[in-house]
């Protein structure tokens, strides 16, 4: 049984976010993170991070495929990522507005092209994850951003309908 949002005066019952540019600042921990990951698998060379950085928010494997590079880079990325996650902080406010949303009774969800697990321990370092109450990843539905499956299945667990609910 899925419980139903309720929905505020304006009629806005649940509010989805993305969680990269959205709630945390993370562009230079994975540019970084993208560079050593490159030099230890491909070696020698520019690593392209200004084409990585031109797909912000899809899903990891994707973006290489879509690059033509080895999908042995996702293991040292994601290596990389989890060591400099420390340098990640939130967008100024961003905790202040989920805690406004969440006193107005709204629902909560993070959607992001990130993996959950990362996701939710990014979060979690930030103090932001009991702030919303879902967060789901690319690896989380059967197509990864940017099909709509990441945040139909957020409205799924919040209960909301699309008319009742913001994307941020």
């Amino acid at each position: 049984m899925v419980a139903r949002a309720t929905a505020a005066p304006d009629g806005v019952g649940a509010v989805v976010f993305d969680l990269d540019g959205v709630l945390v600042d993370s562009l230079a921990v994975a540019r970084e993170a993208f560079a050593l990951a490159y030099a230890e698998v491909v070696g020698d060379g520019m690593a392209p991070v200004e084409e990585y950085c031109r797909h912000p928010g899809r899903y990891l494997p994707e973006v290489l495929e879509l690059m033509g590079l080895p999908a042995a880079l996702a293991e040292p990325f994601v290596r990389q990522s989890n060591r400099l996650a420390h340098r990640v902080s939130p967008v100024d406010g961003a905790a202040e507005l989920l805690r406004t949303l969440r006193r107005r009774g709204i629902g909560l969800a993070v959607a992001t092209g990130r993996s959950g697990v990362r996701a939710r321990d990014l979060l979690g370092r930030l103090d932001l994850l009991p702030l919303v109450d879902h967060v789901v990843g690319s690896d989380e539905v059967p197509r990864p951003k940017p099909a709509p499956d990441i945040v139909r299945r957020a409205l799924h667990l919040l209960g909301a309908r699309p008319a009742e609910a913001l994307m941020v």
